[in-house]
């Protein structure tokens, strides 16, 4: 097809087709983004914890009243829950994966607060709390009862030993295999020593930033008024389970309040809900942006052909078929959209490096910006479709209507 007769065609609208070029660049350059962002959010959110999230609840338990022993209670507590049928296992914990809320600390590998730390989660637990949250022990062991201590809020660390993730494991000791991690000493803000007893292959973080994969488990249980407790039910029993356990819980200690029992997907569903409303109004703009583009295609292929009606009978008088009529207004398009998606790809990447360094993104996959040309462009002749086809029904005879 000669090309030439479309590029005239064209410079006689360069208003319309220029801002129609930049819509489908603008376009374009957002959604690409927009997706990237989408994806990488569900990727995210989509990380396992490394624990029995299925099967996991937990709850706080608030003393008051001047006979509360927390330590008595917390005692009695776990041998209760220990032992109610459809309980697999209940421990007393400081926090748990994916809440938002716990406790961090700086870990180094010298008693020198001057070197260099990295930062890490650290779970506060008793001898249980491996197995309660069903982790994974790649090198070492975990603890038993006589490790655990007791401590006061705001005191300094008792514990002596500790258990790593792998990840923290390999960030403390890059150049060494993780099974000879075990034995090595961390050190702790105070000067408090950590001999590394276990390593478990993944604990997430309370929170969700850069460190989520580091975390660390002493065995403490810190004195405050309120005791965290995490139970892991059989697969499948854990709704009734929970009904259970805060029905026994009540009727076994007067002197105590149960609140915020919550299961551990419920608890990630809060921790996402953001990111998730944020992926739904991106998905919003992303489909409001393809409307409104696509409708703008519409109008633009619409104008030039009713300008054209004539010229179009004309050819067909001439012998033009209708696939070439058709073919003509496609490749019109084709071109407009071309354009636009040059543009757009430009735009794209530049935002995208602008997303990189500014807001701490990660660098957008090289796939996306060719993929999305090839999605705007076949929108844009899935749009211009409909017109095309009416202009290839124009008849011949329309040349001669002097109206």
């Amino acid at each position: 097809m000669d090309i030439g007769p479309i590029f005239r065609a064209m410079t006689r609208n360069k208003l319309g087709v220029i801002l129609i070029a930049l819509q489908i660049a603008f376009t374009m350059t957002v959604i690409i983004n927009a997706i990237f962002i989408i994806n990488e959010r569900s990727r995210l959110m989509a990380r396992p914890s490394g624990v029995d999230e299925a099967n996991l609840f937990h709850l706080v338990s608030v003393g008051f009243g001047e006979g509360f022993n927390e330590e008595i209670a917390a005692r009695d507590d776990m041998e209760m829950l220990r032992r109610l049928p459809g309980v697999a296992n209940a421990s007393v914990v400081n926090a748990v994966p994916v809440s938002g809320s716990g406790s961090g600390t700086g870990v180094r590998l010298t008693d020198d607060e001057s070197s260099p730390s990295n930062f890490t989660a650290i779970y506060r637990v008793d001898e249980q709390a491996i197995d309660t949250m069903d982790l994974d022990i790649i090198a070492g062991e975990g603890f038993t009862i006589g490790d655990v201590r007791n401590r006061q809020r705001n005191s300094e660390a008792v514990s002596d030993i500790t258990v790593l993730t792998e990840t923290l494991a390999r960030d403390l000791f890059p150049d060494e295999a993780v099974n000879d991690v075990v034995g090595n000493t961390v050190w702790v803000p105070g000067g408090i020593p950590l001999q590394v007893v276990g390593i478990v292959r993944q604990l997430q973080a309370p929170w969700q930033n850069n460190t989520i994969e580091r975390s660390m488990l002493v065995p403490e249980n810190v004195i405050d008024g309120s005791s965290m407790y995490l139970v892991r039910s059989e697969p499948g029993q854990r709704d009734r389970v929970m009904a259970e356990v805060e029905e026994a819980l009540v009727a076994a200690n007067g002197s105590r309040i149960i609140r915020d029992m919550r299961s551990l997907e419920e608890t990630r569903e809060g921790t996402y809900r953001i990111d998730s409303a944020m992926s739904t109004v991106l998905w919003v703009v992303i489909i409001t942006l393809v409307f409104i583009t696509s409708m703008g295609i519409v109008g633009l292929a619409v104008f030039g052909i009713n300008r054209r009606r004539k010229q179009i009978g004309t050819r067909r008088a001439l012998g033009a078929t209708r696939p070439q009529i058709l073919g003509y207004f496609m490749v019109e398009n084709l071109l407009i959209t071309g354009v636009g998606v040059t543009l757009g790809a430009v735009l794209t990447i530049a935002f995208s490096i602008l997303l990189t360094t500014n807001f701490n993104m990660p660098a957008m996959g090289w796939h996306y910006t060719p993929l999305g040309m090839l999605a705007l462009l076949a929108i844009g002749q899935l749009a211009v479709w409909g017109p095309s086809r009416g202009a290839a029904r124009i008849e011949p005879a329309i040349a001669t209507r002097s109206v």
